[in-house]
């Protein structure tokens, strides 16, 4: 199960990226075309603007799958091993219930904007709702999978605390493994 969802992140990955890209396209090609040639594409703003809302959500859901969400650690890392279980526990039960409003919310505005249109591509207003639709499905599928973990004991002690407190922090904790790891090149010749 663990492959599938590495892999589909990683397809998540690609369409963030294809996606930055055709932003950047539709953007700096609408910049040239105005100030070059006095035209201009007309549905650039509005589909970038959809695409960074579409990119926004689909990043979440994959740092959620990472565990790269920022969060303070300060207490649950010193907790013993079954409190730092309980914190998780409930910690993904109520965010099991965010996205599940979430989901819900986005839901009434997909069916709400169903027949409004965009001013310039005419395409339907539920397009943009739909991303938090997506997002919130997803990120329950994984937050549920997450749960699962910690209820038959398939995490290590060590990934019981699923936040970091800085991007900073992390990379200190990884100099000071690798200082404190012994080199085992120091004898060896080319």
């Amino acid at each position: 199960m663990d492959t599938f969802v590495d892999k589909a992140c990683k397809g998540i990955e690609f369409l963030i990226a294809l996606g930055l890209a055709v932003m950047v396209v539709l953007v700096f090609g609408n910049v040239v075309l105005r100030y070059g040639f006095n035209s201009g594409i007309t549905v650039s703003e509005e589909l970038s603007r959809w695409l960074f809302i579409w990119g926004t959500f689909l990043g979440a859901l994959v740092a959620l799958r990472e565990h790269g969400h920022l969060g303070i650690d300060m207490v649950v890392g010193r907790l013993p091993v079954i409190g730092k279980k309980i914190c998780l526990i409930v910690g993904h039960v109520l965010m099991i219930f965010i996205v599940v409003l979430l989901a819900m919310g986005s839901w009434e505005q997909v069916k709400i904007n169903w027949d409004v249109t965009a001013p310039t591509t005419g395409w339907s207003m539920s397009i943009v709702y739909l991303s938090g639709l997506v997002f919130g499905v997803l990120a329950c599928g994984l937050l549920l999978l997450d749960l699962w973990k910690v209820l038959t004991g398939r995490l290590s002690d060590d990934e019981l605390v699923m936040v970091q407190e800085s991007e900073e922090a992390v990379q200190l904790k990884q100099v000071l493994d690798d200082a404190r790891q012994p080199d085992n090149t120091a004898g060896a010749r080319p």
